[in-house]
C-alpha cells in the first residue's frame, strides 16, 4: 500500500515539473506593434533635393559679323599721309576723293597653327570727271599682303586688326608623366659593377746557386 502511494506521489511530482518546463520553453518573440515606415515618394525626394545655387557656365560664342570692329590702314601716296580707319562691317568712310567700305573681317582662332587677320574691303575713287569708280573689291590679309593688294597709283589700303571672340577651344594635351615602374626599370637595367679581381699570386723566386749545387 505504501509503495503504491509513494509511486503515485512521484508521478504527480514529475507531471508538475514537466508542465513547468513546458511553460518556460513556450515563449514567443515580442511582436512590434509599430507599422513599417513607408518609403519616401519620388515627389518628396525631388523636393528635398537642394537647388543648384550656381548657374551653368556660359561659354563664349563667336562674335557676330555686325559686332566686330576692324582697323584699316589708308595711305595717300601723293603726300605720304597715312591714317587708321576704325569701322564695323557694313560701314564706309570717305577721306577726300576715296571711299573705303568694310564688308567683313575675320581672324583665325588662337589655337590655329596659322594666324591670319583678313578684311573684305571695297575701295571707290572719284576721278577728275567727278565719277566714282571701284578700284578694288576683295580680301586683304595682314600677315600675307602679297596675296591680294590694292593696285592704285594714289591709294593703298591694308588690314591692321579685327576684334572678335571665339568659343572655347580644345583642351591642351596633358604633359606625359614618367611612371615609377619605368624609372625603377631604368635603374635596375644599369649594369652592375664587376667584382674586383683577386690579386695575382707573386711568382716564386728562382732557386739560389747554393741550393742548385747542393742538389
Amino acid at each position: 500500500m505504501n509503495r503504491w502511494m509513494i509511486a503515485g506521489g512521484a508521478a504527480v511530482l514529475l507531471a508538475i515539473g514537466g508542465a513547468a518546463v513546458a511553460l518556460q520553453n513556450d515563449t514567443t518573440a515580442p511582436v512590434s506593434t509599430d507599422a513599417p515606415k513607408a518609403a519616401p515618394s519620388p515627389a518628396a525626394t525631388r523636393k528635398a533635393a537642394p537647388a543648384a545655387s550656381e548657374a551653368p557656365p556660359v561659354t563664349a560664342k563667336e562674335t557676330p559679323m555686325n559686332q566686330r570692329v576692324a582697323v584699316l590702314g589708308l595711305l595717300n601716296k601723293r603726300n605720304g599721309v597715312s591714317r587708321d580707319l576704325t569701322m564695323k562691317p557694313g560701314q564706309a568712310v570717305r577721306v577726300g576723293d576715296v571711299i573705303v567700305r568694310l564688308r567683313a573681317c575675320e581672324t583665325t582662332a588662337p589655337w590655329e597653327a596659322q594666324q591670319l587677320t583678313g578684311a573684305f574691303v571695297q575701295v571707290d575713287v572719284q576721278g577728275f570727271d567727278k565719277k566714282w569708280r571701284r578700284v578694288f573689291s576683295g580680301w586683304l590679309y595682314k600677315e600675307s599682303p602679297s596675296l591680294n593688294v590694292v593696285e592704285h597709283p594714289v591709294y593703298d589700303v591694308w588690314p591692321i586688326s579685327c576684334e572678335m571672340t571665339f568659343p572655347s577651344g580644345p583642351a591642351a594635351p596633358a604633359a606625359p608623366v614618367a611612371s615609377s615602374s619605368r624609372s625603377s626599370a631604368k635603374k635596375s637595367a644599369a649594369p652592375a659593377e664587376p667584382p674586383a679581381a683577386a690579386p695575382a699570386a707573386a711568382p716564386e723566386a728562382p732557386p739560389s746557386a747554393a741550393e742548385s749545387n747542393a742538389t
